[in-house]
């Protein structure tokens, strides 16, 4: 079975992890973590946001939470601040909407983590490919990702 390339950026840095792969197509947020034998708030999702041209930010935010708008303008200094379209996510990341994680991306991004990801033990990120994540702990994950800042962003 193919490794997800994710998990192989994972294993080139020395993060220990696992591969949870679905037995059925994921539809929902809460599905996935239910499958994941996980609570909602321990799915990391991974967002890209573009703040100026062909310039974009990562932002990993826990669960369903919604990050305020005015608070990422304010924390990066900048007036307009917008999501990443579906082909610049792919252009940007290498991976499909669904299946992004922070980790073997096309080009290197900052990378903002927002605290309530921290407040987990374990969570899981995207893996780049469909149907499929990484779980791991969480001091991991801020171990991997040394140069990320942890910010309030909800």
């Amino acid at each position: 079975m193919e490794t997800p390339p994710v998990s192989i950026a994972l294993e080139k840095l020395g993060v220990p992890h696992k591969i949870f792969r679905h037995e059925n197509p994921v539809t929902s947020f809460e599905q996935a973590a239910s499958d994941r034998g996980q609570r909602p708030s321990q799915v990391v999702r991974s967002i890209l946001f573009r703040i100026a041209e062909d310039e974009f930010i990562m932002a990993l935010v826990a669960g369903p939470e919604q990050v305020s708008w005015k608070t990422l303008r304010k924390f990066l200094g900048r007036s307009r601040v917008s999501m990443a379209t579906e082909e610049e996510v792919l252009t940007v990341t290498g991976y499909r909407i669904g299946t992004v994680g922070p980790f073997g991306l096309a080009r290197p991004l900052k990378i903002l983590i927002e605290a309530g990801v921290m407040q987990e033990e374990e969570v899981s990120i995207g893996s780049g490919m469909r149907n499929t994540a990484v779980i791991l702990k969480s001091a991991d994950l801020r171990r991997a990702l040394q140069d990320a800042e942890i910010v309030e962003l909800i």
